[in-house]
């Protein structure tokens, strides 16, 4: 691979961004306005049913962002005119055939324009409801391949996954891609459009009963864990996006695709300045329970290794990716993690969050510091249920309230109790599949990039991606735990 320049090869690009309100697709459009003003045109997909109601979203979820200051420093007063100029807002729907857009006429400009296409769009909750993660994570690839293969510039497609589509496999993880209807556990009959059709039955009984909407969610996020479960992964996030990529494989023919699976993404290391990130995201239900006092104790391997990557290195490996694989037929995956070259264990996790919050405690709603000790980590599910019922249930048991301990709890006497039990467990039952996860993710076709752009590309400095760079002590303490604080805790 020759590179050149990186972003020179930017330069008059039109660019398809999906899911444009998500974490990383906001921090890969600052950075191409950033770095490469000279970008021809990102159409920025969001969901929404009009021109206004987009062009709303844009303002208050995308350009509105702390995240973008630096890129208002520099165009202070022009930036408005830039962003015009630059950024063209579609309302549309991935779920949907031609990717929601009813403009026939933008449909045609789209076709006629676009070369790059960067799929962000995805649902990350691990029990979403089943119908609306087929819809995203698996259709919505299927319908931007479709969409894509009527782009006549058309250089290469992006579509960024997750590694844990190896759901809860351990050992070495290569970057291979999956077959159509392959399975974790090698059950046979997974067929998309079979699931769909389940879906769809289901959905009907349901409206047929005159089911309320609340139950019509639970039913559907039931039927995403157990269907996940029946083909071997462990929640509906990694099971639809696994068939997302099965989809890409097998509809892409000709197209050059690029697929990129990050593992546990956090807040940026040094672009467009350190510490911003945004929901809460994997381990940051982890540090907001503790800061907060709520999570005292949890289940896991204090040995483990846990698989980070900051956020702007992803971005940086998307562009590299994207430059890289231009005009050239291909169908490549990218791990994008430190387990290998960088790894960081759990037990230094512990260490740091007792570390930051015990020196900078988070200040509760009455105004004291919230007091912290070493969180207690226990190695089996059996351990960490003994551990509730004697921190929790024996207490009420000695008051005298075993069997009215349970009721009280939704009577408010006990409401506070029952919110800590309950947050506990949740968290347990969504993260246990990587609590003693024990894979490690091969990122040999990752590194063969870094290679390459450090050797030939002369900006390689503004593209890092070497988790080996980063000192984890000083990341999590300087950087994510304050980010996580400060646009997070709020």
């Amino acid at each position: 691979m020759e590179f050149g320049s990186v972003v020179q090869h930017l330069e008059n690009k039109a660019i398809l961004v999906t899911g444009a309100t998500g974490f990383l697709a906001k921090i890969f459009v600052e950075k191409v306005l950033r770095v490469q003003p000279n970008v021809k045109k990102l159409y920025l997909l969001l969901r929404a049913p009009d021109a206004k109601s987009a062009a709303q979203r844009f303002r208050s979820e995308i350009i509105e962002k702390d995240l973008f200051r630096v890129l208002k420093e520099k165009w202070g007063k022009n930036l408005s005119s830039f962003i015009s100029e630059k950024v063209s807002v579609l309302p549309g729907d991935i779920s949907l055939e031609d990717l929601g857009l009813k403009d026939s006429s933008l449909r045609e400009e789209l076709w006629n324009q676009i070369d790059v296409i960067v799929n962000l769009a995805a649902t990350t909750n691990f029990d979403e409801r089943y119908d609306v993660a087929l819809g995203v994570n698996t259709l919505g690839a299927k319908h931007l391949i479709s969409f894509a293969k009527k782009c006549v510039r058309i250089q290469v497609i992006l579509h960024v996954s997750t590694a844990y589509v190896c759901g809860e496999k351990g050992g070495l993880i290569l970057e291979k891609p999956f077959r159509m209807g392959e399975t974790l556990n090698g059950t046979l009959g997974l067929d998309v459009e079979a699931e769909i059709k389940l879906v769809e039955e289901k959905l009907n009984v349901f409206r047929a009963i005159g089911a309320t909407e609340k139950e019509i969610t639970m039913a559907m996020k039931d039927m995403g864990m157990e269907r996940a479960k029946v083909y071997g992964w462990p929640n509906t996030y990694v099971f639809t996006k696994a068939l997302g990529e099965m989809l890409i494989g097998h509809l892409k023919e000709n197209l050059s695709v690029v697929i990129v699976r990050p593992t546990i993404v956090t807040s940026t290391y040094r672009e467009p300045f350190p510490s911003w990130i945004e929901g809460v995201r994997t381990i940051d239900s982890l540090i907001v329970g503790y800061g907060k006092g709520k999570l005292k104790c949890f289940l896991g391997d204090l040995q483990g290794v846990i698989d980070l990557i900051p956020a702007d290195m992803v971005v940086n490996a998307i562009i590299v990716a994207i430059v890289a694989h231009a005009n050239q037929p291909c169908d490549i995956i990218y791990q994008l993690g430190s387990s290998i070259r960088n790894p960081m264990r759990n037990i230094n996790l512990q260490d740091f969050g007792f570390r930051y919050f015990t020196q900078k405690p988070w200040i509760s709603k009455d105004g004291k510091p919230v007091v912290v000790g070493k969180m207690l980590v226990l190695s089996n599910m059996d351990s960490f249920r003994r551990y509730m019922a004697i921190r929790y249930l024996l207490p009420l048991k000695g008051l005298g309230l075993v069997n009215a301990a349970f009721c009280q709890y939704f009577q408010g006497r006990y409401l506070d109790l029952s919110r800590k039990i309950n947050f506990a467990m949740r968290l347990v039952d969504l993260y246990e599949p990587y609590l003693f996860f024990q894979g490690m993710f091969d990122d040999i076709n990752s590194e063969k990039l870094q290679m390459a752009v450090r050797e030939s590309a002369a900006d390689a400095d503004l593209f890092y991606f070497d988790p080996k760079c980063v000192d984890w002590e000083d990341y999590m303490i300087n950087v994510h735990f304050p980010g996580v604080v400060k646009y997070v805790f709020k």
